[in-house]
């Protein structure tokens, strides 16, 4: 399973609404006949018509737009749906009421794994790339690292929106808001709770217009009703495939397929493929992370070679394992397995570089010289086998 899964605005919404955090109405729409629909129910003078895909940037790209009648909703949702924004394809939009917006703020709560602690931050300035205004204008971004034994208390919410610069008046209004977005935070086994933009309406509400969250999937145990907030119509296909394998697998957009174990290794092995491949003509890049752990077996070497080699994208794969709880040997035998798992489905094998030192080494080596298995090459270092990868995949 994924470690963390991010939400759709549209089911951030909802969960905002379960406890009590001030929002709009919005309906999901998969078609502009949907649209029209949800725009009549809405009954608003004015809905705005949303993208639903999980990146940012929406608006810049054409993903927001506002509509003054039904018509109109199902015209916008027709030019909003299919629309690809940072590689990501519309499939529905949620269509919401709109707002009399008077000013727009941010606020947020997520988990500092460096500190062991929840961080929180506010600014007056809400709508805006908020890693640009931290960058260029940190002051104008509030921080606050707090114990989760502690909590979101009112001192502390009241202190850093006086500090943002926040009169008494908006204070009072947005305390409350700000301890019902940390229930949403802790109830629903959260690492990220974000609203961006946290609006005033000219009546002087607090309305979260947008939202996003991250939940840990590790707390799944306690939220079996989270199994439904995943999108596995959205999720790449391979991705799938190695999340029901149990493989810490992610697709990157290169052409070298990327296996190691132990997550720091994997992260160096895609910077020396990267490296590596700068010089050639073809650029070559990773194609993704996969960690097979750090007492992985053949049958896990195998799976994740077949996941690996069912990319399309892949022209080369390496192969990094420094053996310590993991025997090499096993890795060996989970590459002989996993060359007869592709050949009984037909899958034609990739040139594949294999480097593997450590507990077992020179066992495993043999094992897979024994084999005589077709494209495959052993070389002795991480660089030169980085290289070896990129010059086949190039």
């Amino acid at each position: 399973m994924e470690a963390e899964v991010d939400l759709y605005e549209y089911q951030a919404r909802d969960l905002f609404e379960a406890h009590g955090v001030p929002t709009l109405k919005g309906i999901v729409a998969t078609s502009a006949v949907q649209a029209e629909e949800a725009a009549a129910k809405l009954g608003t003078p004015v809905v705005v018509v949303k993208a639903q895909i999980k990146t940012g940037g929406r608006g810049k790209a054409g993903g927001v737009k506002l509509a003054h009648s039904p018509a109109e909703a199902a015209e916008k949702a027709n030019e909003i749906l299919g629309l690809k924004i940072k590689g990501h394809t519309v499939r529905k939009v949620m269509v919401a009421e709109g707002a009399d917006i008077a000013a727009e703020y941010y606020f947020s709560i997520l988990l500092d794994r460096t500190k062991r602690r929840y961080l929180a931050m506010l600014s007056k300035e809400g709508g805006v790339e908020i890693e640009k205004l931290a960058e260029e204008r940190p002051d104008a971004l509030i921080k606050r690292s707090f114990s989760p034994l502690d909590g979101m208390t009112d001192t502390l919410a009241r202190d850093m929106a006086y500090e943002a610069g926040f009169d008494e008046g908006d204070v009072a209004k947005l305390v409350p808001v700000f301890k019902k977005l940390y229930t949403v935070y802790t109830e629903e086994d959260a690492t990220l709770v974000e609203v961006n933009p946290l609006v005033k309406t000219s009546s002087g509400e607090i309305i979260a217009l947008d939202g996003k969250i991250t939940l840990d999937d590790n707390a799944q145990f306690r939220h079996p009703e989270h199994r439904d907030l995943q999108d596995h119509g959205a999720t790449d296909p391979l991705e799938l495939k190695a999340q029901k394998m149990g493989l810490n697998y992610v697709k990157l957009d290169g052409s070298v397929g990327i296996i190691g174990n132990g997550a720091g290794l994997v992260m160096s092995t895609l910077d020396v493929v990267a490296y590596a491949g700068e010089d050639l003509s073809s650029q070559p890049k990773p194609a993704n992370f996969l960690d097979i752990g750090g007492g992985a077996n053949a049958e896990v070497m195998a799976n994740g070679l077949e996941v690996i080699l069912s990319d399309p994208q892949v022209k080369a794969v390496f192969v990094n394992v420094f053996g310590g709880i993991t025997a090499c040997d096993e890795v060996a035998k989970g590459i002989v397995q996993a060359y007869k798992i592709l050949d009984s489905e037909g899958i034609e094998p990739k040139p594949l570089v294999v480097r593997l030192d450590g507990n077992n080494a020179e066992l495993g080596r043999t094992i897979l010289n024994d084999a005589h298995l077709p494209k495959l090459e052993q070389v002795e270092t991480m660089d030169a086998a980085a290289r070896r990868a990129a010059e086949l995949a190039n």
